[in-house]
């Protein structure tokens, strides 16, 4: 080796300690910081990525404290981050080192404890700005529709009431008579009925209110006539997180409908799957709703929808 090339290394390695020396993390917790186990993680990161030349091991091992900072409503003591992401303290402290300097974790200089950072609100917010919920339903009701062989579909609010504005047929179309840009009434279709569990009921009561006044006046006795009778079959759906009808507004054909919430746990659209009779699993925990269910629960993730919200630390 050259001297210019000896001298270029040793000041390379005086920088990196001298940073290290000036880093306040390294003052925090230091009887976590000895990790006897540093070449052994090295040498099983290096030997990982030999063998998996498509991606980053050390990647992957840091996003685990991230996760949990994700799912976790609180911020969090180093010793709980570990434990809970599954490596040492020491281990999880070196991590936590570079997402603080890349902003994507923060801490509390007062009581220590981790929390998501101001770039990681600033990726959740560009990745909300570019999402749309329509086109991800899309793609995942067609793999539905293709693994269980189902007439499926999406509704939104529209301004004229849930709107269908996407349908996918099986290979034994179910005779529904519907097509793209019909509007579902609130009281006989498992679309209205989710829509009117979920929609602020503002948004939905001039419709509801016509749909009661005919139901009045007409003997089809299928769909609720009381204010009463709508509260409860409402309650039904907010209860099982979905809706369900049997024969209702098409004899013979059943449906469910699930929900779909953003980011602020607002009804985003319904996901739609129907069938006839006999031929469709109606069942609440049978293989449509579950299938169905697990899919509407994919997307909410996608749009940004947490069922616990994050709240105010202790």
């Amino acid at each position: 080796m050259s001297a210019n090339a000896r001298s270029g290394t040793l000041r390379s390695r005086t920088a990196h300690a001298s940073a290290s020396a000036n880093d306040p993390l390294d003052n925090v917790g230091t009887a976590d910081t000895a990790d006897t186990d540093t070449g052994a993680d090295d040498e099983a990161l290096e030997a990982g990525e030999e063998k998996l030349r498509s991606g980053i091991q050390s990647i992957e091992v840091g996003f685990r404290l991230l996760d949990v900072l994700t799912r976790e409503p609180r911020a969090m003591m180093l010793r709980d981050l570990a434990q809970r992401a599954g490596m040492s303290p020491a281990k999880a402290h070196r991590y936590l080192v570079s997402f603080l300097r890349l902003g994507v974790v923060a801490q509390d200089p007062l009581s220590g404890r981790y929390e998501l950072g101001g770039f990681a609100l600033q990726l959740g917010l560009a990745r909300l700005a570019r999402v749309d919920g329509v086109s991800l339903a899309r793609i995942a009701l067609a793999q539905l529709r293709d693994q269980l062989d189902l007439t499926v579909g999406i509704a939104v609010w529209g301004n004229q009431g849930p709107t269908m504005v996407h349908w996918m047929e099986s290979s034994y179309p179910a005779k529904a008579s519907l097509k793209l840009g019909d509007v579902m009434p609130l009281l006989s279709s498992a679309t209205g009925l989710l829509f009117a569990a979920y929609l602020p009921a503002g948004q939905t009561a001039a419709m509801l209110e016509r749909e009661l006044a005919d139901s009045r006046r007409s003997s089809y006795s299928g769909a609720p006539r009381t204010r009463e009778d709508v509260e409860r079959v409402l309650a039904g759906v907010r209860e099982h997180q979905a809706a369900r009808v049997e024969g209702m507004l098409l004899p013979t054909i059943h449906a469910f409908c699930m929900p779909v919430f953003d980011s602020t746990g607002a009804l985003a659209l319904g996901l739609v799957a129907l069938g006839h009779e006999g031929a469709f699993d109606i069942r609440w925990g049978g293989e449509i709703d579950t299938a169905l269910r697990e899919c509407a629960q994919k997307l909410s993730y996608e749009l940004g929808y947490s069922a616990t919200p994050r709240g105010a630390n202790d």
